[in-house]
């Protein structure tokens, strides 16, 4: 590996910049982002008076679907959330209701 390959693998990414457009989809990220990122996401949308959000976690084993909703229960910004219906993911994708700014 040359010494310009090394420096590159090393760096940090570029942030990326998300839509705010009511979905979240996690695939992409890091387990470790998923906290901090959620609840950016979920205070970007409330500024845009974005009230109901859909969280694409995936089905796998469903230690990422437990993480959002241990996340998701923790947060006054949440009204409410559940498993996705047939039409919106099912049990891949958590729908978030949220409380509207002040």
């Amino acid at each position: 590996m040359t010494q310009d390959k090394k420096d590159q693998s090393t760096e940090d990414p570029e942030p990326l910049e998300l839509p705010i457009d009511g979905v979240l989809d996690l695939h992409t990220f890091q387990p470790r982002e998923v906290k901090d990122l959620l609840q950016d996401y979920i205070v970007a949308c409330r500024e845009k008076g974005i009230l109901e959000v859909r969280v694409i976690h995936g089905k796998g084993t469903g230690a990422l679907r437990r993480t959002v909703h241990h996340i998701l229960s923790g947060l006054p910004e949440v009204a409410s959330f559940r498993l996705a219906g047939e039409g919106a993911g099912s049990w891949g994708a958590t729908l978030v209701k949220l409380r509207p700014l002040e």
